[in-house]
Order: C-alpha cells, then structure tokens, then sequence
C-alpha cells in the first residue's frame, strides 16, 4: 500500500494525477451506492401529561411513541 501511494506522488504527468482525481471524486465508497437517508420522525406522547411532540430521538423515559414513521417534523406525512 505505501509503495503505491509513493507512486502516485511520483507521477509526472498532470493528466495522469487528474484522471485520477476524477477516479477518486466520482466512484462511490465500497463500490455501491453512496448516501445516507435522513432520519424519520416520531409521535411522542408524554406519560404524565399527553402533550405530544414529534421527534426523531427517543425523549426519555417519561415519553411513548404513538404513531410513525413520518418524512416531515410535524408528523403529517407517512414514511
């Protein structure tokens, strides 16, 4: 592995260091694809009062989860 990273330093052409560059910038990691999707939303229902709020992250111990998954942070659109 260090030796071919040594060789990549080495190289004297631009184009060869650029085509290169342009491997690294537009091949995904791990060979698949690339990107993460964003986290859902849940109905949160508290124990001691009922107030509902919607939240990605668990509340604690003092909260349920009632409905979701939901796409959007007013817990209206269905996942």
């Amino acid at each position: 592995m260090f030796q071919f990273t040594l060789r990549l330093f080495e190289m004297k052409s631009w184009i060869a260091r650029f085509c290169l560059a342009l491997f690294f910038l537009f091949s995904p990691p791990f060979g698949g694809k690339a990107g993460a999707a964003p986290a859902l939303y849940w109905l949160w229902m508290s124990k001691a009062d009922g107030s509902r709020i919607c939240s990605q992250a668990a509340l604690g111990e003092g909260w349920r989860r009632v409905a979701g998954p939901f796409k959007d942070g007013r817990c209206r659109k269905p996942a």
